[in-house]
C-alpha cells in the first residue's frame, strides 16, 4: 500500500502549492540535525528552557549561514527528553513522523492542495503541538489527511470543521512560543493515511522500535517540499 501511495503523491506533485511564502530549497535552507550525533545537544536537558532552545536553533542556522531550518522526517532525536509527554513505560517516543521547518513566529502557512478542515485542537501541555489543525485531501479518491503543529491560538478562532480550502490559500500560521507548546518557532507538517479515529490530535513521535508501521502510515512529506 505504501509504494502506491508515494507514487500517487508524486504524480501530482507538480500541482501542489506550496507550504511558504518562500521557497524551502535553496542556500537559505539548512538541515538541522536533532539526534545524539550532534554536539550541540550532549546536555538536551537544558532544552526545558525554551530560550536556551531558541538560541540554540539560532546558532545551528547561523553555522550553516541560512535562515530557514528545515528535516526530520523519521529521524531518532533526543531532544524530547526535554518533556516528559513523550515518555512511555516501556520506550520512550523518539522516532519523529514528520518535519519541522524552522522560521520566525508568525510566518503564514498555505494548504499545498484543495482540503476541508477535518479537525483543530489547542494541545497544550509542555512539548506538545499547542494549536493544531488537521486537514482532510483526496487524490484520485484516495482520502489522507495533513497535520500543522505549534500555531497561533487565533487561527484556531478562524476555521471551523468541514469548511473548504483551495490550494495555496494561507490558514494558519508559525505560533510563538510558549502558546505553540513551548517551542522555539517551527511548523510541524506530517501526513497521515488514516486518522485512526482520533480528533484534533495524532502522534507526531513514536517508539523507534515500531518505526515500519508508523512510516506506513505516516508517509514522508518531503514531496511537498
Amino acid at each position: 500500500m505504501m509504494p502506491d501511495f508515494t507514487q500517487l503523491l508524486a504524480r501530482h506533485r507538480a500541482a501542489f502549492a506550496p507550504l511558504f511564502p518562500f521557497s524551502l530549497r535553496g542556500p537559505q535552507v539548512a538541515l538541522l540535525d536533532f539526534t545524539a550525533a550532534n554536539p550541540l545537544l550532549s546536555h538536551p536537558e537544558r532544552l526545558r528552557d525554551t530560550t536556551v532552545f531558541d538560541e540554540l536553533v539560532r546558532e545551528m542556522l547561523a553555522e550553516q549561514h541560512a535562515t530557514v531550518g528545515i528535516g526530520g522526517y523519521l529521524e531518532n532525536r533526543v531532544i524530547y527528553r526535554r518533556s516528559p509527554h513523550f515518555d512511555a513505560a516501556t520506550e520512550p517516543r523518539s522516532l519523529h513522523l514528520g518535519i519541522d521547518v524552522w522560521v520566525p513566529a508568525g510566518t503564514p502557512v498555505a494548504a499545498p492542495l484543495p482540503a476541508v478542515v477535518h479537525s483543530l485542537a489547542d494541545n497544550n501541555n509542555f512539548g506538545d503541538y499547542g494549536p493544531t489543525i488537521i486537514l482532510q485531501h483526496e487524490l484520485e479518491g484516495i482520502a489522507f489527511f495533513s497535520l500543522y503543529g505549534h500555531l497561533t491560538r487565533t487561527d484556531l478562532a478562524g476555521l471551523r470543521i468541514g469548511q473548504a480550502l483551495a490550494a495555496g490559500a494561507v490558514f494558519c500560521h508559525v505560533g510563538p512560543h510558549p502558546e505553540n507548546g513551548d517551542w522555539p518557532p517551527h511548523l510541524h507538517f506530517q501526513l497521515m493515511r488514516d486518522m485512526q479515529g482520533r480528533w484534533g490530535d495524532f502522534p507526531g513521535v513514536a517508539p523507534p522500535s515500531e518505526r515500519e508501521y508508523w512510516a506506513a502510515l505516516c508517509p514522508d512529506p518531503n514531496v511537498f517540499i
